[in-house]
């Protein structure tokens, strides 16, 4: 597949709607009274069995964007099926996609998102849609498509990780200087303070080391911790959650890299501070309502048993 198809696609999404015109083709679906209007019309129908593939934009009446593919790695696809029942109308308008099809509508946000429209929407807010299918393909056609795409995004994502250590390591550094802790930092990009060294043999990967944790953004706001009392006291107890050291086997990827590699610096008994860069945390995707994207976080480690 040649990307400047998907280019051109994008392209109609974006500048479709500033294009019309009266002598576009416009329709009206059977199902919800939605009127779109083509303003490129398509003429090869996807097989049963086959896959389209679509860019999709979904705005507010004033242009900001809900969603958009071009915002993700993937493209939108559906897999063809005649037999598919209809709905709505926006069944109705996704199953006669053609190949070629560049389509603007508008509609209010339950006609267009059903019962689950956005929080930040009232029902009867108008939602504007550009639609644009531009390629066929098989199972086969497809998965290769996928694995080139995730490919190429896999090295974005490095790339990505790698301005981040560095964006990182000067906010890290103004940490530690603002906090006064005197930290040793790993190859990696992890920071770490060992408070109290802990006795016997170094960990070896494949341990299995017993740690009492709490880990906190670096505004200070503690996201998660295995002791009842801290929970409480900065308002973060769950009721019914088991307040426990948690067993790791380190260095084997149960965690996130930031704690294989900091743990593997700890001993019995130990107590230490792990300063972690993103890419060595939850990365650009965060984790849950706790932590954002991109976040720093500071964890406090006190290694209660090493089998």
């Amino acid at each position: 597949m040649k990307n400047s198809k998907s280019l051109l696609a994008i392209l109609a999404l974006v500048v479709g709607a500033s294009t019309l015109t009266s002598c576009k083709k416009t329709k009206v679906t059977e199902k919800d009274g939605i009127e779109y209007t083509y303003v490129k019309e398509g003429n090869e129908k996807a097989p049963n069995g086959e896959f389209l593939l679509y860019n999709l934009q979904i705005t507010t009446a004033s242009d900001s964007v809900i969603y958009s593919t071009a915002d993700n790695p993937f493209p939108g696809y559906l897999q063809v099926n005649d037999s598919l029942p209809v709905s709505n109308g926006m069944d109705e308008i996704f199953l006669g996609l053609r190949k070629g099809d560049s389509i603007a509508f508008e509609s209010n946000a339950k006609t267009i998102f059903g019962e689950n429209f956005p929080p930040f929407l009232k029902e009867e807010d108008v939602v504007k849609v550009r639609l644009g299918a531009f390629e066929i393909m098989n199972e086969e056609a497809i998965q290769a498509y996928f694995e080139k795409v995730m490919a190429a995004e896999d090295v974005k994502k490095t790339e990505r990780a790698a301005e981040r250590l560095v964006e990182e390591d000067k906010i890290i550094q103004e940490y530690i200087t603002e906090k006064g802790l005197d930290a040793k930092k790993t190859e990696s990009g992890l920071y770490y303070v060992i408070e109290e060294e802990g006795t016997g043999e170094p960990v070896a990967p494949g341990t299995t080391m017993t740690v009492d944790y709490a880990g906190y953004l670096l505004d200070g706001t503690l996201f998660d911790t295995s002791i009842e009392a801290l929970a409480k006291e900065n308002n973060a107890f769950i009721e019914g959650r088991p307040y426990a050291p948690l067993p790791v086997t380190v260095g084997m990827g149960q965690v996130i890299p930031g704690w294989d590699e900091g743990l593997l610096l700890l001993k019995k008994g130990a107590k230490g501070k792990f300063i972690i860069p993103s890419p060595l945390g939850y990365g650009e995707n965060g984790a849950g309502a706790m932590i954002p994207a991109n976040s720093v976080l500071v964890f406090d480690v006190d290694v209660a048993d090493v089998q």
